[in-house]
């Protein structure tokens, strides 16, 4: 039986990075960069007030007697210098997005708004706190040194800085900064594409009624919302039925669009002999036993001259969604660029008794809450406990975290502190 560690590496070293595609950068959020975003123009592109204010030579409010502080909100700061009060006339204002220039003479101010280019000659900002806000006639309360409170031209970025370096995984900051820079598109590398299909001869789509011995398909569509969730482009193929030949269609169809296959239903029984035939054609597919529950028996290989990695699932929907989680969703993270491709684990303490198997890592569906007095994680196992089946998707619905139970654990007793793997969305 192989671990879970070895079976994790053979997945992870397989993962594959799509082609770098252009895109629009309203489009880019989440992937990685593959280009270096070099600056072509300063940022700020000139000299901007960074607070409302009147725009001033420092030496005309006394700068050079002492440095000015920047005002706290709520009111004025106690220990701030008070000069003899200086008082300027207003000789204009110029707003965010002005175009007009402006010169400003010796001994006069100009009302300025966050954002508004300096006027000439202008070195620094009086903030409207410091002032009496005078509108024809201002008198500065305080000193301003020159240059404070003004955005100077490639303050933040200049002309040939690095703006975003390739491999940077794009978050709002840095689709920020693209379009700060002119970006409208940037070079990146898409989401993987991931097939799911569905195989077995007792499955029937959700718009029709089943007939004896039949059932929903009901992993077609959890494992392509798990793949969603996980960032892939999912599509969901559906039911595959038919002779091998058509099988061996379905599935090159898939290999020609995806970098990531998911068949479930796909281990144990006649049917998936069939289908494991068929993959042979293929390429190198090994179905095992993982030391893993639930999801123990499950095939993975790469396939064609691509080599596509192919996983086999269980068709039962917990024992699939488990494997997914602990296999398939690291292997996308990766693809993405994603420093860390594993769910965020925290130690909590449990609240009832949890069995799991000897011998196999378990992962056990629960529900993770915090004590209200200590703020300690506390789990409440759903599935595993004496008495409950492993093997029911209610409990799994219910669930926004997943016990981690160790091989040589094979039982968790209430108070007992455990690992606890979160599911909740964006975690």
């Amino acid at each position: 039986m192989r671990s879970v560690e070895q079976q994790l590496a053979l997945v992870t070293d397989a993962a594959v990075t799509p082609e770098p595609v252009r895109i629009a950068i309203a489009d880019a959020l989440g992937l990685m960069c593959a280009e270096e975003v070099q600056a072509t123009r300063p940022l700020p592109g000139f000299p901007q007030a960074a607070i409302d204010g009147y725009a001033v030579r420092a030496v005309d409010v006394g700068g050079e007697r002492g440095l000015g502080r920047r005002p706290e909100r709520g009111g004025e700061e106690a220990n701030a210098p008070a000069p003899t009060e200086r008082s300027l006339p207003v000789v204009g204002e110029v707003a965010a997005g002005s175009q007009q220039p402006l010169r400003l003479q010796p001994k006069q101010a100009v009302r300025v708004h966050t954002g508004a280019p300096l006027p000439t000659l202008a070195d620094a900002v009086l903030p409207l706190e410091w002032t009496d806000r005078g509108r024809k006639r201002v008198v500065a309360q305080r000193v301003v040194r020159s240059g404070e409170f003004v955005r100077r031209t490639g303050d933040d970025i200049q002309p040939g800085d690095i703006a975003v370096s390739a491999g940077t995984v794009l978050g709002p900051a840095q689709i920020g900064l693209l379009a700060a820079v002119g970006r409208s598109k940037v070079l990146v590398y898409p989401r993987p594409r991931m097939s799911v299909i569905s195989v077995g001869h007792e499955l029937v789509d959700i718009d029709r009624e089943p007939g004896l011995g039949q059932v929903f398909d009901v992993n077609s569509y959890s494992l392509a919302a798990a793949g969603r969730e996980a960032d892939a482009d999912v599509h969901r193929v559906g039911i595959a039925l038919g002779e091998p030949r058509k099988l061996k269609e379905i599935i090159e169809t898939q290999m020609a669009r995806s970098e990531v296959i998911v068949i479930s239903g796909a281990v144990g029984g006649a049917g998936s002999r069939t289908i494991r035939g068929v993959l042979s054609e293929l390429g190198d597919i090994d179905t095992t036993r993982v030391a893993v529950h639930p999801g123990s028996v499950q095939g993975f290989g790469l396939l064609g001259e691509e080599r596509i990695p192919v996983f086999l699932l269980p068709s039962n929907p917990v024992s699939a969604l488990v494997t997914f989680e602990v296999f398939i969703r690291p292997l996308i993270r990766l693809s993405l660029g994603k420093r860390n491709a594993n769910r965020r684990v925290v130690r909590a303490r449990a609240l009832n008794h949890v069995d799991s198997r000897r011998g196999r890592r378990g992962f056990v569906r629960a529900r993770l809450m915090r004590d209200a007095q200590t703020h300690d994680y506390l789990v409440e196992g759903l599935g595993g406990a004496t008495g409950a089946p492993a093997h029911l998707l209610a409990g799994l619905a219910e669930a926004n975290a997943m016990i981690r139970v160790p091989e040589d654990v094979t039982e968790i007793r209430p108070g007992d502190v455990v690992d606890v793997m979160f599911l909740s969305q964006g975690s």
